[in-house]
């Protein structure tokens, strides 16, 4: 045999032996491997075994714990039921007490009512023969004397009444007049604005005579132009140097003063002229009205009114009430109104507002029916205006009730300033009127001997007849005029009412 194969033969023995003694070798591994995780098993199962011991034990314990607890709580459950029932069985058994106690005074209070029912019977027949001996006695019946009580009661009443009224008042004007006094007169201090009378202006003055025909044009068409174009009417009568403007709108006349005065000025006078010169005086009155409304609500401290309630106040430029401009009228009333509601602790913002348009609905009542605070109240209401504003402007003529503290001071305010000296021109003719309505209102009360208007109508003092009028019917005296005065008339301001009652003794000597 050759090496190469001897060689072969001892490779192929020597790689069967390994493959033999690998076999071998992973046989023992393997057998290790099992029996160790065979004894690791082992080792887990006791554990688990010891660890179900333990919760089995402890769960038993947790049950015996929460059987111990429910009988516990199932003890104290019944002892408080316990005490529940023998609280019941004492109040049921005072409820049947307070029961026979109830019914035993209802029978004391029968038996009382009886007794009560007893009495009244007895007593109205011995109060019938009282009267019956008192007819008797007085030889009068029963309604005759009830009457003369009655008038006697009366009569007392009455001048307990008027003592009890006249000493209020007295101590009402002792504590009021100061203070009224002093907000007033601060209000009027603080407010020193000149003013005067101003009518609205009704006439323009003419170069000369022959202006009147230029105005009048031919054929009329000249005063027929500035007619439809202003919507007035243009009298030209046999006044010397002078046409008359007549309307009721203030605002037209002025723009029909104010185009005549320019086309007099100018010269050309003609319908085309004309349409355009009013135009022109249309626009500047406008722009006046606007910065009249401006310069208003800015010299009284009234921001953020809309840009059309501004216009529509500045029409009182041109509206004059009893020779009073309306709106200086109103800058006053503004004035006063925020001074007096600062006075006395009111909202002046609210208080200037009411005052600046109390007569805003004199702006447009040509135009509107019905009275103008009315109208007024609408036109702020329409520009969404705080309600206290609202009515304070419908107030201010007491023709509604006040809502808020401020409308009467507006109100307050309108008077001051519509009644000062000087604020309002009067004809000679409505002045004596009203004197004569002031006395014959106070002459037509039964006791009155004569009446005296005196203080250009703001005071009125009466003298009575004293063998008819008392001292006490004095006061009720001077009261009723006041009531019928107020319900009768119309003025500005306050009426004063003075009674006087004079008694002479007189004797001679012989």
């Amino acid at each position: 045999m050759s090496d190469p194969v001897v060689l072969a033969v001892v490779a192929i023995v020597a790689i069967a032996a390994g493959f033999g003694i690998g076999f071998v070798a992973r046989s023992m591994l393997a057998s290790q491997a099992i029996k160790a995780a065979q004894d690791k098993a082992g080792r887990i199962v006791a554990e688990a075994r010891a660890q179900q011991k333990d919760l089995i034990l402890q769960a038993k314990d947790e049950q015996v714990k929460l059987a111990r607890q429910a009988d516990e709580d199932a003890r104290l459950k019944r002892q408080e039921l316990s005490n529940l029932e023998r609280r019941l069985l004492q109040r049921d058994e005072q409820l049947d007490q307070r029961g026979d106690m109830l019914e035993e005074r209802d029978r004391k209070l029968i038996s009382r009512e009886r007794e009560l029912d007893e009495a009244k019977d007895e007593l109205a027949r011995a109060r019938q023969e009282q009267i019956q001996a008192l007819e008797r006695v007085s030889q009068l019946s029963q309604d005759e004397a009830k009457q003369i009580l009655i008038e006697q009661v009366r009569a007392e009443a009455e001048q307990d009444a008027v003592r009890m009224a006249r000493a209020i008042e007295r101590k009402s004007r002792e504590e009021a007049e100061d203070k009224a006094r002093d907000v007033v007169v601060t209000a009027i201090h603080r407010v020193m604005v000149d003013h005067t009378a101003e009518m609205t202006v009704s006439a323009v003055h003419l170069p000369s005579e022959e202006m009147k025909g230029r105005i009048i044009g031919r054929e009329g068409r000249n005063i027929r132009a500035l007619e439809q174009a202003t919507g007035i009417d243009l009298i030209i009568d046999d006044t010397p140097e002078t046409v008359l403007i007549s309307g009721f709108d203030p605002v037209r006349r002025e723009i029909a003063r104010l185009a005549l005065t320019k086309l007099i000025q100018d010269g050309r006078i003609h319908p085309g002229r004309i349409e355009e010169v009013v135009a022109k005086a249309r626009a500047e009155v406008e722009l006046v009205m606007r910065q009249a409304g401006e310069a208003a609500a800015y010299e009284t401290g009234v921001p953020g009114l809309p840009a059309e309630l501004i216009k529509v106040l500045g029409r009182l430029k041109y509206r004059t009430s009893y020779g009073q401009n309306v709106l200086n009228h109103s800058i006053e009333t503004s004035r006063l109104a925020g001074v007096i509601a600062g006075e006395i602790g009111a909202d002046m913002l609210i208080a200037k507002m009411g005052g600046l348009l109390h007569d805003i609905g004199k702006a447009v009542d040509h135009e509107v029916e019905g009275p103008h605070a009315a109208i007024g109240a609408q036109i702020a209401q329409r520009h969404q205006l705080p309600m206290k504003v609202i009515n304070a402007i419908a107030a201010h003529h007491q023709e509604v009730e006040y809502a808020c503290i401020e409308a009467p001071i507006v109100q307050i305010a309108d008077a001051i300033s519509a009644s000062r000296p000087g604020a309002r021109g009067k004809s000679s003719e409505t002045y004596i009127k009203r004197l004569e309505e002031l006395q014959a209102i106070a002459e037509s009360f039964e006791g009155v001997e004569k009446s005296f208007a005196v203080q250009a109508g703001r005071e009125v003092r009466i003298l009575v007849r004293p063998d008819e009028i008392d001292d006490l019917a004095s006061t009720r005296l001077a009261r009723d005029i006041v009531r019928k005065i107020e319900e009768t008339l119309t003025y500005p301001g306050q009426i004063k009412v003075t009674v006087i009652r004079e008694t002479r003794a007189v004797e001679y000597a012989k």
